[in-house]
C-alpha cells in the first residue's frame, strides 16, 4: 500500500512539472516511460487535445519510438478522426513492422468505420506476430458479429476463451451469439468443460447462469449464480441477475435482498431503483415501489418504463387522475409503445375523459393491432354505454387483425345477445366453440342469470 502511495505521488509530480515547463516556455526533456505516463493520464481524463500535445512533444524527442506514433493514432481515433488514425499507423508499422498491435488497433478502427473486410483482413495479420491471441480471436469475433455471421463470431469466441478462459467479454458475447442462432442448450454443455477445466471462474458461473436464466431455467440459473458469487462475494452483476431470477420464480423477498446487496456494491442506478420498485409492486406494496420508481427517474428522466410502472401502481391504488399524468410522461419519451397507450387509454376512462380513453385505444389498436385485450377494452366502452353497434365494429376489426383468437368471438356473442340477435350470436359461438371450447366460460362473467347460464350450457353441450 505504501509502495502505491509512493507511485502515486511520483505520478503527480511529473505531471505537475511536465506542465510547469510548458506554461513557463521551459526547456525539457523527459524519458518514453515519463512520456507514456503523462500521455496516459491525458487520455484516462479524456483530455485528446492536452494528449496531442504531449505526444507531439515525445516524438520530437523520441522521434523512432512506434508506441507514441501509435498512441497518437488511437488518440485520433477517440477523436473520431479515423482516416488520420490509420495513416498514423501506417507510419508506425514502417517503423517496426512486426509490431502486431499495430494491426490490431488498425483493424478496431476500420470496424468504427464500417469497414468490416479491412479489419478482418488487419487481425488476421496481427495473428501473424502476436503472442497473446485471446485478443485478436475476440475482435474477429466482434467483426464477424457485425456483419451478422454468427457462426463464424462463435468459432472466434470460443477460440479467445480457449487462449483466455477468465475473458468475461468473449463469454458474454459467446452466449449472445448462441442464442441467436438457437444454439443455447448445447452450449451449456459447453460452458460445464470451461468450469471443469477451471471450477474457480467466476465468469464461467456467471454466463452459465445468464444461459439458463434465457432458457427459462431460473433454478439452475440461480444456482449458478450463486456458485458465482461464492468465489466473488463482490460479484454485483451475479447478485442483479439472481434477483431477475428469483422475480421469475415469484420469490420476491429474496430477490429484494439481491437487488439491496447490488445497490450496496454498485452504488445507485436507475436500473436498481427500477428492479427494487418492480418487487414492490409484486408484493402489492405500492407506495414504496412508487418512491423507487421515483428514485430512478430522478437519476434518469428518461427512464419511460418508470414512469410508466408509476402510473400502474397509481392505477392500483385508484389514484387515476395522477396515473394519467405519469402515462403521459411515458408516452412523451416513447410515443410508440402501445402499451402506455393502452394504459392510459383505461386511465383516461376511469377519470370519465371517454373521447380521450377513445383515441388512446385507436393509437393502440394501430401500433399493436395483433393484441386482443386492446380491441376487447376498446369495445367494452360502447357496450357500456349500451351502443352495441359501436362496440360490435370495433370487434369486428379485431377479429380481421386476429381471426384465430377466440375470446374476440366469445365477446362478440355477448353483444349479440344484448342486441337481441341471437341467431348471428350463435354464429359466433360456434366459431368460437371450434377455435377453443374451453374459453367459453368467460361467457357465465356476463350473463350471471343461472337460467340464462343453463340455457347457454345446453346450446354449448349440442356444440361438443
Amino acid at each position: 500500500m505504501e509502495e502505491n502511495f509512493k507511485k502515486r505521488n511520483e505520478g503527480k509530480d511529473l505531471i505537475k512539472r511536465y506542465e510547469s515547463h510548458k506554461e513557463n516556455k521551459e526547456a525539457f526533456y523527459f524519458s518514453t516511460d515519463e512520456y507514456e505516463h503523462i500521455i496516459h493520464h491525458y487520455l484516462e481524463h479524456s483530455n485528446y487535445r492536452k494528449a496531442l500535445k504531449a505526444i507531439n512533444f515525445a516524438l520530437d524527442q523520441h522521434p523512432y519510438a512506434a508506441e507514441f506514433m501509435i498512441l497518437k493514432a488511437q488518440t485520433y481515433s477517440s477523436l473520431e478522426e479515423y482516416g488520420i488514425a490509420v495513416q498514423l499507423l501506417e507510419e508506425a508499422s514502417n517503423l517496426n513492422p512486426g509490431d502486431g498491435d499495430i494491426y490490431l488497433i488498425k483493424g478496431n478502427i476500420h470496424i468504427m468505420q464500417g469497414k468490416h473486410e479491412e479489419a478482418l483482413e488487419c487481425f488476421h495479420k496481427a495473428l501473424e506476430f502476436n503472442q497473446d491471441k485471446d485478443e485478436i480471436h475476440f475482435s474477429i469475433g466482434l467483426a464477424y458479429q457485425n456483419i451478422a455471421d454468427y457462426k463464424g463470431a462463435i468459432k472466434y469466441f470460443k477460440l479467445s476463451l480457449e487462449e483466455n478462459l477468465n475473458n468475461e467479454s468473449a463469454l458474454y458475447e459467446l452466449a449472445y451469439c448462441l442464442d441467436v442462432v438457437g444454439e443455447l442448450d448445447k452450449s451449456i454443455s459447453y460452458y460445464q468443460e470451461f468450469i471443469d477445466k477451471d471450477p474457480y471462474s467466476e465468469y464461467a458461473w456467471y454466463n452459465l447462469g445468464i444461459i439458463y436464466n434465457k432458457l427459462e431455467k431460473y433454478e439452475e440459473s440461480i444456482n449458478a449464480y450463486e456458485y458465482c458469487i461464492a468465489i466473488d462475494e463482490k460479484y454485483s452483476s451475479a447478485f442483479y441477475n439472481m434477483g431477475n431470477s428469483l422475480m421469475m420464480l415469484k420469490k420476491n423477498e429474496l430477490a429484494l435482498d439481491a437487488f439491496k446487496t447490488t445497490l450496496e456494491l454498485e452504488g445507485p442506478t436507475p436500473e436498481i431503483y427500477f428492479s427494487i420498485g418492480s418487487v414492490y409492486e409484486n408484493i402489492e406494496q405500492y407506495d414504496l415501489a412508487i418512491r423507487y420508481f421515483r428514485k430512478a427517474t430522478k437519476l434518469d428522466q428518461f427512464y419511460d418504463e418508470a414512469w410508466y410502472c408509476t402510473g400502474i401502481c397509481l392505477g392500483h391504488q385508484d389514484k387515476w387522475y395522477e396515473a394519467v399524468h405519469f402515462f403521459n410522461k411515458a408516452l412523451k419519451l416513447s410515443i410508440e409503445n402501445a402499451d402506455y397507450w393502452m394504459a392510459l387509454a383505461k386511465a383516461e376512462y376511469k377519470v370519465g375523459n371517454t373521447i380521450s380513453s377513445i383515441d388512446a385505444y385507436d393509437e393502440a389498436s394501430q401500433l399493436s393491432p395483433k393484441n386482443a385485450d386492446i380491441w376487447k377494452d376498446w369495445s367494452k366502452i360502447y357496450f357500456e354505454q349500451g351502443d352495441f353497434e359501436q362496440a360490435i365494429g370495433i370487434l369486428s376489426d379485431g377479429i380481421n387483425e386476429i381471426p384465430d383468437d377466440s375470446s374476440l368471438y366469445y365477446l362478440n356473442v355477448v353483444y349479440y345477445i344484448e342486441s337481441g340477435k341471437y341467431k348471428t350470436a350463435f354464429g359466433f359461438l360456434e366459431k368460437g366453440l371450434y377455435l377453443d371450447y374451453e374459453g367459453h366460460t368467460l361467457l357465465y362473467d356476463y350473463f350471471p342469470n343461472l337460467e340464462t347460464q343453463k340455457a347457454l350450457y345446453k346450446i354449448i353441450q349440442q356444440y361438443k
